[in-house]
């Protein structure tokens, strides 16, 4: 979903006071420094697993156990979600950090989950229902006085609404006002007030040059030509200096608040991008991908204020409520952070998350805090995440979807395709220029990945295949498409959201087979 930039200095002006208040931190590990990155185990380093074992309680073996695991659970949970279309409700790793449980609302889907390794949980309310329930929260935000935010809790197949007091009244009025049904909420007290974390960086800081000062924020992510950050570090053109106070680049995009807390800075060519974060104990944590975690997952974050901490993501799509606007597409966590930390780069295992958003508390007493995930970023401004591999991952979704898909292989190789994708469909038209929808008339969720299909048609028709994306409005639109005569595939990357494929008619009757997947 393409964003709209919003101006946000004035927000950042608040912050100037205290943002070069700060003593600046050691260079170990800037981009002055030439050193490699941390050794990894198993794609994990050793300083990633020493703060794991610190903050979680685990032991090495442990921590490596949970990260390939969380791996493998955002797979099969990508698979399942496409395999039982809108029967599935949500997947997420239990306490014990290991077990997928996914939620389902049919004895069908229930089995699907079984046969892929993980344990089905049946519920009354698919993902979609639920998501839906939110957007109507989302569309009423300037009603919810008292509120500090909402989002989808999977486990508990409801929707949670986070008020400041303990009169749960007003927030059962602001939801049921909006549509949503009380037996689909729960109301959580917290005094907590999540605010920007200004003024700090993650990997390395830069300076936001304002009229009478300068801001300091953090450096994300690298990506080609530049960095991701936090939309509320600095508004759209304006300049940035680098930690040595040399020249560095522009803000070419960044929103906040509103649909997300994302930026993103263009350096000039005295500026190379590394695929590291420093964990601000003298050592470089390589990204090596952008695959996303599931609910669940271990991950930790980096901020030049508190250092590297680690905890649990709680949830995704949380719409949080700052004193400068609600922002929507936010990952909740337990894990601690301070003012300064803003901007910073989340990591699973070498996997990068997210950037440092907000929230509540601090690193002495605990706290909750939100990041924005950077597929989005990747996908809104068509950046790509420049990786420790030597290669760089491709953004999370194109921002021109392709006029058609590749060129279809040959019969054989494309019945063998077809059979081998996991979620198989069948139909059959009676009439040329009728439609189906897929799976079954509905709708899948799937996380940020490819999506790839094949389409076996009878000889002699045109069936064509369509694949489209639910927006933020609840209307699909059309993101790849493969049309002409006979057999076909299609292959798109995308951002986690919902989708459909639709088989069109142009011309000739009779049965087709779909196959597809999401990886």
């Amino acid at each position: 979903m393409q964003r709209r930039p919003i101006a946000v200095a004035a927000a950042v002006v608040v912050a100037g006071g205290a943002a070069v208040a700060f003593t600046l931190p050691s260079l170990a590990g800037t981009n002055e420094s030439a050193d490699s990155p941390a050794v990894t185990t198993d794609g994990v380093s050793p300083e990633l697993l020493k703060a794991l074992k610190r903050d979680l309680g685990l032991s090495g073996d442990q921590a490596r156990t949970r990260l390939a695991r969380s791996e493998w659970a955002g797979g099969v949970s990508a698979t399942l979600a496409a395999q039982t279309g809108e029967d599935f409700g949500g997947a997420w790793l239990a306490d014990d950090g290991t077990t997928l449980k996914v939620a389902v609302t049919g004895s069908d889907a229930a089995e699907a989950v079984k046969a892929a390794g993980a344990v089905p949980v049946l519920v009354k309310r698919s993902e979609a229902q639920l998501d839906e329930a939110k957007t109507k929260l989302d569309a009423v935000v300037s009603d919810a006085a008292g509120l500090t935010g909402w989002y989808v809790d999977v486990p508990t197949n409801k929707l949670v609404v986070v008020a400041r007091t303990a009169d749960e009244a007003d927030a059962l009025e602001f939801a049921t006002d909006a549509g949503v049904p009380a037996s689909a909420l729960t109301v959580k007290v917290s005094k907590a007030q999540p605010k920007p974390l200004f003024d700090v960086r993650g990997g390395d800081p830069y300076f936001i040059n304002l009229d009478g000062g300068q801001a300091r924020c953090s450096i994300g992510f690298s990506v080609d030509g530049g960095f991701v950050t936090a939309g509320h570090c600095g508004a759209v053109g304006t300049t940035t200096t680098g930690f040595n106070n040399e020249a560095q680049g522009t803000v070419e995009a960044s929103v906040f608040p509103g649909e997300a807390d994302m930026g993103f800075v263009a350096v000039n060519g005295d500026w190379t991008p590394r695929a590291v974060v420093n964990d601000f104990e003298g050592n470089e944590l390589p990204v090596a991908g952008n695959t996303e975690a599931p609910v669940g997952a271990a991950i930790c974050r980096s901020g030049s204020t508190t250092g590297t901490f680690c905890g649990t993501i709680l949830a995704k799509n949380q719409t949080v409520r700052y004193p400068e606007g609600a922002v929507t597409g936010l990952t909740r966590t337990d894990v601690c952070a301070e003012g300064g930390d803003s901007g910073g780069p989340w990591l699973s295992g070498d996997q990068a998350q997210g950037v440092t958003s907000g929230g509540s508390g601090d690193c002495t007493v605990g706290g909750e805090t939100f990041f924005q995930p950077v597929n989005e970023i990747l996908a809104t401004n068509n950046l790509t995440l420049v990786t420790s591999e030597g290669a760089a991952e491709p953004p999370a979704e194109a921002t021109t979807p392709p006029a058609e898909a590749t060129t279809p292989p040959a019969d054989d190789e494309t019945a063998s395709a077809c059979d081998a994708l996991p979620v198989q469909r069948e139909g059959d038209f009676a009439r040329a220029g009728a439609t189906q929808v897929q799976p079954d008339g509905g709708a899948y969720r799937a996380r940020a990945g490819t999506h790839t299909a094949c389409l076996d048609a009878p000889d002699g028709t045109d069936f064509d295949l369509v694949l489209q994306r639910q927006n933020n409005r609840g209307s699909f639109r059309t993101v790849a498409r493969a049309d002409g005569d006979g057999d076909k595939t299609l292959s798109f990357t995308g951002r986690s959201g919902t989708y459909r494929y639709v088989v069109v008619s142009s011309s000739g009757t009779g049965a087709y087979q779909l196959g597809f997947n999401v990886s």
